[in-house]
This record gives C-alpha cells, sequence and structure tokens, in this order.
C-alpha cells in the first residue's frame, strides 16, 4: 500500500511539473524582414577608383510554412554602376572552424578594407590601424560574407536550436539555402558565381559545389579553396591512421628550415622539400607500414632522415615510434631556445610558462598574432564606416558551435573531395584554385597535393584544378608577399575561368 501511495504521489507531482512547464517560445511567421544598412564607398585598386555600395544585416531564414529558422548575417559589396549581371561574377565567402566567423577573409584578402600586419604578418601595436585594401578583390567581383549560425552576429530563430545548424550535412543544407535565398533575392542567378572558403570553409565550399547543383540546380563558376582540406584522414592523428605522419613531414621539414634547425647546404626551400617529399611518400611511408615489422638497421635510416629533415633530436624521434605528431613538433622544435611554433603558420614563435611541457600553451600564430587585431577591426568597422549596429556578441571564433555532428560518416572520415568531383564531372566548367602555405601546420600543403592526385577525375577534367603555394602559413594573406601573390593568382584564376 506505502509503494502504491508512493507511486500515485510521484505521478501527482509529475502532472503539476508539466502544467507548470512553460512552452518554447517560438518566433511569429509575421516577422517582418530585417532592416539593412545600406552606404556607399570608394576605392581605387591599381590607379582605378571603383565606386561601391556596401548592404549589411541579417537574411531572416524561414521554413517553407513562414516559421523563422534563422538569422544569417551578411555583408555584400557591389560595383557601383553594373547593370548587366552577365558581366559582373559575385564570390560568396565564407572562413571555417568549425566555428569561425567570415573576418579573416574578409578584412585580410578579400574585402575593400584590411587590418594592418607588419610586412612578415605579426601584429603591430594596439590600437590597430584599419586601411583600404588595393589588393580587395572587388575589383574582379562583387562578394558576400556570410557567417554560418553562432558565428559572427548569426543566431537561430526563437525557439530553435542551434543543433539544427551545426553539423556537416546541416550547415550545408544553411549556407546553401541562404546562397539560393539570396541569389534570388538580389538578383544574381544571371551572375556567374563563386565561392571562395578558407580552412573548413573549403570543407564546406566542396559540399556545397554539389548541394548547390543537386538541391537547387545553381551551379557555380568557381572554387577558391584556401588552406584546404577536403579528406579528414590526411589530418587525423589516431592511433591505426599512418597517412599523416607522412603527408605533415613536408611541412614539419620547411619550418626546420625557416628556423634554422637543418643543414646549411639547405640554401633554398623548394628543392629541399622536393627532397621530402619524396622521402615521405616512399621510404618513410612504407616504414610506417612495416611497424614493428621494421629492422633495427632500417629504423636507424629512417631515424637518420627524420633528424636530418626536422631538425628534432634522434632519441625523441625513437620515442614517437617515428609517429612526429603536430602538438608536440611545435613544442619540441624550438623547446631549447624556449620558444614554440604556431600550428596556422609555423613561422610565428611563441612564449610558454613551462617549457618542459609537451603542447604550447597557446598558438602563437592565432592568439599572439592575429586574434586581437581582426577583432578590433570588425566591431569598429561595422559600426563606424558600415554603419550597422547591434549589441550581441560578434563571435570571431567561437567554440559555441560544439559539438559538430558528423554523423553522416558514422566509423568514417569525413572526404568531401569526392563531392567535389562529382560535381566537376557533372559541370565540366567548375574551375577550382587551390592556395597552399608551406608553413600551414593546420592544414599542410602535401595533404592536399595527396587529397587532389586521388580524386581520379577524368583526364579531361583534371586542368579543372590550379595549386598555387605561399611561402607563408594557414592566413597566408597576413605576410605582405603573399597578399600580393594570392591577389595576383585570384585575378588570373576568375579571368581564366570566365573566358573558356
Amino acid at each position: 500500500m506505502k509503494n502504491l501511495y508512493i507511486l500515485i504521489l510521484s505521478v501527482l507531482l509529475l502532472l503539476e511539473a508539466q502544467a507548470q512547464e512553460k512552452p518554447k517560445p517560438v518566433a511569429d511567421k509575421n516577422m517582418p524582414e530585417p532592416t539593412l544598412s545600406v552606404t556607399s564607398h570608394s576605392i581605387k585598386v591599381k590607379g582605378q577608383v571603383i565606386n561601391y555600395k556596401a548592404t549589411t544585416g541579417y537574411m531572416l531564414m524561414r521554413e517553407e510554412d513562414g516559421k523563422p529558422k534563422a538569422n544569417i548575417f551578411f555583408i555584400y559589396y557591389t560595383k557601383e554602376g553594373v547593370t548587366d549581371p552577365r558581366t559582373r561574377p559575385l564570390t560568396y565567402s565564407f572562413n571555417g572552424g568549425p566555428g569561425s566567423s567570415s573576418v579573416w577573409l574578409h578584412l585580410g584578402a578579400l574585402g575593400p578594407k584590411r587590418i594592418v600586419m607588419t610586412d612578415e604578418g605579426t601584429m603591430t601595436k594596439p590600437p590597430y590601424e584599419v586601411v583600404d585594401n588595393e589588393y580587395t578583390w572587388l575589383d574582379e567581383t562583387d562578394l558576400v560574407f556570410i557567417d554560418p549560425v553562432i558565428t559572427g552576429y548569426s543566431r537561430p530563430a526563437e525557439g530553435v536550436d542551434k543543433k539544427e545548424f551545426h553539423g556537416y550535412v546541416e550547415d550545408i543544407a544553411s549556407v546553401g539555402d541562404f546562397i539560393r535565398l539570396f541569389t534570388s533575392r538580389f538578383q544574381r542567378w544571371n551572375s556567374p558565381k563563386f565561392l571562395a572558403g578558407e580552412s573548413y570553409g573549403t570543407t564546406r565550399a566542396a559540399g556545397l559545389s554539389g548541394y548547390l547543383q543537386d538541391r537547387h540546380g545553381l551551379y557555380i563558376n568557381g572554387l577558391m579553396l584556401i588552406s584546404s582540406i577536403l579528406n579528414f584522414q590526411t589530418a587525423r592523428f589516431e592511433k591505426g591512421n599512418d597517412l599523416p605522419f607522412s603527408l605533415f613531414l613536408p611541412t614539419y621539414a620547411a619550418t626546420a628550415w625557416y628556423h634554422k634547425k637543418v643543414s646549411p647546404e639547405y640554401k633554398d626551400l623548394k628543392p629541399f622539400l622536393a627532397e621530402v617529399e619524396q622521402f615521405a611518400m616512399g621510404e618513410y611511408t612504407l616504414a610506417l607500414t612495416k611497424g614493428d615489422k621494421l629492422t633495427e638497421a632500417e629504423e636507424a635510416s629512417i631515424v637518420s632522415k627524420l633528424q636530418k629533415y626536422t631538425g628534432l633530436s634522434a632519441e625523441y624521434i625513437k620515442q614517437t615510434n617515428l609517429r612526429i605528431e603536430i602538438g608536440r613538433f611545435c613544442k619540441e622544435l624550438k623547446r631549447k631556445d624556449s620558444q614554440t611554433v604556431g600550428r596556422l603558420d609555423s613561422r610565428i614563435k611563441g612564449v610558454d610558462y613551462d617549457y618542459a611541457g609537451e603542447r604550447n600553451e597557446y598558438d602563437p600564430s592565432l592568439a599572439g598574432a592575429i586574434s586581437g587585431p581582426y577583432t578590433m577591426a570588425i566591431n569598429d568597422y561595422l559600426r563606424r564606416v558600415l554603419k550597422y549596429e547591434n549589441d550581441l556578441p560578434y563571435e570571431i571564433l567561437t567554440g559555441r558551435v560544439q559539438p559538430w555532428n558528423y554523423n553522416n560518416v558514422q566509423n568514417q572520415y569525413l572526404n568531401v573531395a569526392e563531392t567535389m568531383r562529382s560535381a566537376i564531372s557533372k559541370n565540366p566548367y567548375l574551375k577550382v584554385l587551390i592556395c597552399n602555405g608551406y608553413y600551414d601546420l593546420a592544414t599542410p600543403y602535401f595533404a592536399t597535393d595527396y587529397t587532389i592526385h586521388h580524386l581520379f577525375l577524368d583526364k579531361s577534367l583534371k586542368n579543372n584544378i590550379k595549386m598555387t603555394y605561399y611561402e607563408a602559413g594557414h592566413m597566408m594573406y597576413i605576410h605582405k608577399p603573399s597578399l600580393i601573390k594570392l591577389k595576383d593568382d585570384v585575378s588570373g584564376f576568375i579571368k581564366d575561368t570566365l573566358k573558356d
């Protein structure tokens, strides 16, 4: 009887709690479209004055029944005086993370303004300076900078769970649907269209090349992939996956060369890297596949060459079982100098509290070089120049998108290179420019080279993909000479793509 009483009491308490529970708020279907800020500006590029308009604000994304789903923040730059959209390309741009806003490409390379860094790519003394970007892409193409949901000012609509946007499939759909709606609203269906992505943004761009074609019939002319990662197996340091150890080695070697940790006999970077690449794909890969079947003589030979190419000690290399993981490398290379090297840009050095530790306290090429300048730049620029006000924090690079959902590839590595291959096969006019930094330890150039050479594109389509290289890191544009080269490479790519 006592147990029955407790059961009845529990049910009554549960029903009372449910009755008192407030229903989750739902956004009003009659919610008006957000107000946009429109401003006019001019800039001189290669001696030519370009008058342009900036449109800033939210695109309200709705379900088909009209229910609001998300407010996606964007900045849209258009060249004034263009009457025929067929003559003016349009580029949609975004960064990666996942969890990154579009600020890096926007104020680093593509947009009409840029943050001033030193010529080598390190920060100046705060407060930082924003100047006209004479290397903007605006002379070649109109630009749309997109902040995926929870990055920048973009947020889910009231009552919508952020999980609906935070996964590979979910992200491709939300950004792809934004592009479709934007293209319609601003009457750009008849314009040549490009996607420009950086880091995970290249993953997104490759995925969108398929989604936009298959879901919306929206065909892209070109992809500009900056610091690319398309096959995640190439960058996942896990037991049983030896591929990254071979593919990261040339970037380890470039880093050691830059910091003068290799023999002076290697005077020039590119011939040195050609030698390392041959070793990485040959003798070193074979040794890794042998595992503990490797003989003592074979191991000694591999250790000797790894020491020669990476600047690490023979003892340390043996302790790693010949498998040098990225985080350890960044800490170990300059340990005797009481310094670390950056992951995003291994040219940049940092200092730690604990020099005996196994990993960096922070990435000096992020927190110690670019985070402060870019954060200041976007917050000042939006209010003061673009006349857009919003009291939300502009999320530059946030962990609020985690956990990121990869349910589409459970027990697999995400590989969107196949999506891109399929998109090119269906649309043989789709061209791809891939830009790689030699000192990028986040998305190493040799891993991208491996991915592209395992696409198995038809021979008639292999020239659709072009690779370029820069003596800088992940964000090669923070390095002034690489910024100039990137501008020239992209201008040539757009022209070549449109003339075919």
